[in-house]
């Protein structure tokens, strides 16, 4: 079983498991459209993101392989719920793992997604002890593919019209780094 010590830090950031009283602070973004135009979801009505809760909340740690990790995304110094994200530990044969994250549209543009997938590397590489870690995204959120660039990803594919999401064909960009590439990146700090 792996369990993180919580809250997981960063610069800014306190990363934690759903909890109860999270609704609010995740209905605020999750409720929006133009946070789910590039995912398989639809905006979320504060009910619905109340279920989603009930069914995340206190899943702290991965057991096995094909787990998934949700965590929020508050700000270290107000407490403030500015976004989530979500480890996927795909496989324990081949020590594979995945990362996403959302965050409010109020606070992009100041580094948080970046910060937090960077803690999602760590736990994945350090924590884990995977040999290598993916990001997918819709090829046209160019700011999720310049989060996981500023994180140390690699562009390591573009699958031409891959999946059918909301009526229409999307192309999907695959990034990549593997532990020796997370390794060099620490010893270059």
């Amino acid at each position: 079983m792996f369990r993180p010590e919580y809250p997981i830090c960063t610069e800014r950031l306190l990363l934690r498991p759903w909890a109860p009283g999270d609704v609010d602070g995740l209905h605020a973004y999750h409720r929006l459209p133009e946070v789910h135009r590039y995912l398989y979801s639809q905006a979320r009505s504060r009910a619905e993101v109340g279920a989603l809760v009930a069914d995340r909340a206190g899943a702290a740690a991965l057991t096995e392989a094909g787990q998934e990790l949700h965590l929020v995304a508050e700000l270290a110094d107000t407490g403030e719920l500015v976004g989530d994200c979500v480890f996927f530990w795909r496989s324990e044969q081949h020590q594979k793992g995945e990362i996403g994250y959302t965050f409010n549209p109020a606070y992009h543009g100041r580094g948080l997604a970046t910060e937090a997938a960077v803690a999602l590397l760590r736990l994945g590489f350090d924590g884990l002890g995977l040999h290598r870690i993916t990001g997918h995204l819709d090829a046209r959120n160019a700011a999720s593919a310049r989060v996981l660039e500023r994180a140390g990803m690699r562009l390591e594919a573009h699958l031409v019209e891959n999946e059918f999401v909301k009526g229409e064909w999307s192309d999907e960009l695959v990034y990549a780094m593997l532990r020796s590439e997370w390794e060099a990146r620490q010893t270059d700090r």
